[in-house]
């Protein structure tokens, strides 16, 4: 079967898109790939609350698959909002990568024994609510100054000087290293980088995560991409999406959730809110019902937050 898939043009979303299309060609199919521009690619000087809505790297591609330029589309699944066009669905999840934030510090800057390896006053490039909002939490006394662009212009901005570190999502490097994408910047002498413990700098939902939309009604395309779904990450994935749909959250809305999955098919579900005030909430729940799971932490996280 003769399969179109879009994506951004971005060095991940082109690395996350050929990971897709390899796994569709061993099932036996043909892949083309159409990158598509988004509102998101096009403004990057601005904060994600200054661009506009939630859904700003995915609106011009679920409109060429809607219109039918396109078979399907492969986004970070943190990128889709919770709500999505009624004719589209997301027919496949993959197995997801590590979940968890990774912090690229300038090796002057770093200090052992803190939360955040970097010392008091370190300038931290990052154009997340969520990060900054965490930063704030865990290192009162560092400075968080806007951060956007792509992977690769984030780590010049940082190879240049003009930060002390930037925080990264772990996967989305381990895809660019796998492509061979910026693995200059990363193996320069001066960079070093530590995982952030996801239990306590709580992912975007869905991060490490890529989602394979369809048409609804395209039958023959959602019975091709289903071959390539991780069951075991859906489920995790369900429950953070849950959570961002009680919130009602976006890019402008600090939310993280993050969902393990243990062997038995366990859930336990961390989440933390982030209030007007910059207070945060926090709360872990277990189970195996992701939208239970959703429903309890949303009660416990509204319980510490601010009337």
């Amino acid at each position: 079967m003769a399969l179109r898939l879009g994506t951004r043009g971005s060095a991940l979303a082109r690395a996350q898109a050929t990971d897709v299309a390899r796994r569709l060609e061993a099932t036996g199919h043909i892949v083309t790939t159409e990158i598509i521009t988004t509102i998101g690619d096009q403004v990057t000087d601005r904060s994600f609350a200054e661009v506009g809505a939630y859904g700003v790297f995915v609106r011009e591609i679920e409109s060429a698959l809607m219109d039918g330029r396109i078979d399907l589309a492969v986004h970070s699944y943190k990128d889709l909002p919770s709500q999505g066009p009624e004719s589209l669905v997301v027919a496949a999840v993959p197995e997801r990568l590590d979940p968890a934030d990774v912090l690229i510090a300038r090796r002057d800057a770093l200090e052992s024994g803190r939360v955040i390896p970097v010392r008091a006053g370190a300038r931290i490039g990052t154009a997340s609510a969520r990060r900054r909002a965490l930063i704030h939490e865990l290192s009162p006394d560092v400075t968080v100054e806007m951060l956007r662009g792509n992977v690769p212009t984030r780590l010049r901005a940082l190879v240049s000087g003009q930060f002390d570190a930037i925080i990264l999502a772990a996967a989305g490097l381990a895809r660019l290293e796998r492509a061979g994408e910026a693995t200059d910047a990363l193996s320069q002498p001066e960079l070093v980088r530590a995982r952030l413990d996801p239990h306590t700098f709580v992912p975007a939902p869905a991060q490490g995560a890529i989602a394979v939309q369809v048409r609804r009604d395209d039958g023959p395309t959602r019975a091709a991409v289903a071959a390539i779904d991780d069951p075991s990450t859906g489920a995790a994935i369900a429950a953070e999406r849950a959570v961002m749909a009680r919130a009602g959250a976006g890019c402008t809305v600090p939310l993280g959730a993050w969902c393990d999955v243990a062997a038995n098919g366990q859930l336990t579900l961390t989440a933390i809110l982030g209030s007007d005030d910059g207070r945060m909430s926090r709360a872990t729940v277990s189970g195996t019902d992701p939208e239970r799971l959703a429903d309890a932490i949303w009660h416990r996280l509204g319980q510490g937050r601010p009337a």
